[in-house]
């Protein structure tokens, strides 16, 4: 019990911390881009043409919303953390970590959803996801039972091919790649299992962009309707439209963010006009 209370306030403590970068994440992701591209250097010295960073998107949003606006949908993501970790513990005791993974991103992802769309409406200053309470009748009332789980598959897809990636990577690195005679052999293989577990999150993150996509498309928010974000048919039709233009990776990084080539920001048609 103990156990559980220690790693839900962790993860809640964790959550807080995080919560600005996921917010600037998602708002890149969407294809928010209120400031201009400037020119810069790539980690290789040579000069490119780049989007603002994490630090100077935050400081925007700050300006506009001050420093608590960017902790906008903290609320219910709270909630699907907490919910998350309770869910996952107690079906982990008795069936595989694939089912506990997959029935803790069900049962959260309503509340996933709210969140997204409470950042998302930073874009067109709108105010229709603002409690968490609120945000629930909202959705029911406009897209009923279904609303709740936008998104939801390409999420559920995502975390069990992260999962085995991630189990197959390191079961390959602990079996071949580690001797076992080594007196730390735990400690490597903890280490083996976060390495691992990122690349496997690096591989599996086209799901994540389309799932968030899929949860903001066509909400009645600015950020999730045309110029910001096409109209998509279902999330295949969204991946099939972001790697046709390159955009797969959008959002992955915060900081070296070059500008696709032959994409146009919103930013850029209004210096245009």
């Amino acid at each position: 019990m103990a156990d559980a209370a220690s790693q839900v306030l962790l993860g809640s403590g964790l959550t807080i911390l995080s919560q600005p970068l996921m917010y600037v994440k998602v708002l890149i992701q969407v294809g928010y881009e209120p400031l201009p591209p400037t020119i810069g250097r790539n980690i290789f010295g040579r000069q490119v043409c780049q989007l603002p960073g994490l630090f100077s998107y935050a400081q925007h949003i700050a300006s506009i919303d001050g420093r608590r606006g960017l902790f906008t949908g903290l609320t219910p993501r709270l909630c699907s953390g907490v919910l998350g970790t309770v869910v996952h513990g107690k079906v982990l005791q008795t069936t595989r970590e694939m089912i506990a993974r997959s029935a803790a991103t069900l049962i959260t992802h309503p509340f996933h959803v709210i969140t997204l769309r409470s950042m998302v409406q930073f874009i067109g200053r709108e105010s229709k996801y603002c409690g968490l309470c609120d945000s629930i009748v909202t959705i029911y009332r406009e897209e009923g039972i279904l609303g709740f789980f936008a998104g939801l598959v390409p999420r559920l897809l995502g975390d069990i091919l992260s999962l085995w990636l991630c189990n197959s990577l390191a079961y390959l690195v602990n079996t071949y790649a580690l001797d076992s005679g080594v007196s730390t052999m735990n400690e490597m293989k903890s280490y083996s299992q976060a390495v691992t577990g990122f690349f496997a999150s690096m591989l599996t993150y086209p799901f994540v962009l389309v799932s968030n996509l899929m949860a903001v498309n066509n909400c009645g928010l600015a950020g999730g309707c045309p110029p910001y974000s096409p109209i998509y048919t279902s999330w295949i039709d969204c991946w099939c439209m972001l790697q046709k233009e390159g955009n797969m990776s959008r959002g992955n990084s915060l900081f070296f963010r070059k500008v696709p080539f032959g994409k146009t920001y919103c930013c850029d048609l209004k210096m245009l006009i």
